[in-house]
């Protein structure tokens, strides 16, 4: 599975029942919960990045790529939007893009 089916997969989700699918459920809660559950998720990456378990760390770095995606969708960012602006900031120093901004 790449992200642009994980991407899609959410898009379709978002008129399903929120009993039946947990997307739906995230979704149906509004683009704040959808954020702050990211969030909750970058933290327990971030614990278990610093813990140096890699078989949580992979785990918990599924879920915050999950979640990511389930908060686009909430703001109907499109998944290929920040793929193209990823795209654009290729082959530019960190630095310098940083400092453009």
């Amino acid at each position: 599975m790449t992200l642009d089916d994980l991407f899609a997969t959410i898009e379709a989700r978002k008129g399903a029942d929120p009993e039946t699918s947990w997307t739906a459920k995230l979704l149906a809660k509004g683009p704040e919960k959808c954020a702050e559950k990211f969030g909750e998720e970058a933290v327990e990456a971030i614990i278990e990045a610093v813990k140096g378990d890699q078989k949580r760390l992979t785990s918990e770095a599924a879920d915050v790529l999950y979640h990511l995606l389930v908060m686009l969708a909430a703001r109907d960012v499109a998944l290929s939007d920040v793929l193209a602006e990823l795209a654009r900031r290729q082959g530019t120093s960190g630095i310098a893009e940083k400092a453009a901004r």
